[in-house]
C-alpha cells in the first residue's frame, strides 16, 4: 500500500458532496414513497421547486431557475409531465414559447415535500447545529451560483 498523498480519497470534498447529495435524495425518495408519492423522483425538484415559487414559467426561465441545461429540460419536463405533476401550455403572449404549470397532483404533493424536507433539515441541524447548518447552506448557495 502506498503512502503517497492524493486527493483521490473518501475525504475529498467532491466525493463528500456527491455522497451527501446521494444520501439526501435517497431520504427524499423514501419519504415521498412512504407518503404515497413514490412516483415523484428527487430529481424532479429542479423543476418543481421553481414552479412552487412561481407557477407558469416559460421553459427557458424554468431551466435557468432550476439550474438545468436547456437541452436537458425537454427530457425532464416529459418525465415530470408523465408523473402527472406538470402540464405544458402555449404562452399566450408568444406563440413560439411554452409555459409550464403545476397540476392538482403537484399541489397535493407540495405539503408532503415540505414535511419530508423539513424532517431532513431537522436531521441536518441535529448533526451540525443550527449555526453550522446555516453556514453550510450559505456556502452551498454561493458554490452553486458560480
Amino acid at each position: 500500500m502506498s503512502n503517497r498523498r492524493t486527493s483521490l480519497t473518501r475525504a475529498n470534498l467532491g466525493f463528500l458532496l456527491a455522497k451527501a447529495g446521494q444520501r439526501w435524495n435517497e431520504e427524499l425518495a423514501a419519504g415521498f414513497a412512504a407518503a404515497g408519492f413514490g412516483h415523484v423522483r428527487p430529481s424532479f425538484g429542479s423543476i418543481l421547486i421553481p414552479l412552487f415559487e412561481e407557477d407558469g414559467l416559460r421553459l427557458g426561465e424554468l431551466a435557468e431557475r432550476g439550474g438545468i441545461a436547456k437541452q436537458t429540460m425537454t427530457t425532464m419536463i416529459r418525465e415530470v409531465e408523465a408523473a402527472g405533476l406538470v402540464r405544458r401550455k402555449p404562452d399566450p403572449e408568444d406563440a413560439r414559447a411554452t409555459r409550464v404549470y403545476l397540476t392538482a397532483e403537484a399541489r397535493r404533493f407540495a405539503p408532503v415535500a415540505e414535511r419530508v424536507l423539513a424532517a431532513l433539515e431537522r436531521r441536518a441541524v441535529a448533526v451540525a447545529g443550527a449555526a453550522e447548518a446555516k453556514r453550510v447552506g450559505e456556502w452551498l448557495g454561493r458554490f452553486v451560483a458560480r
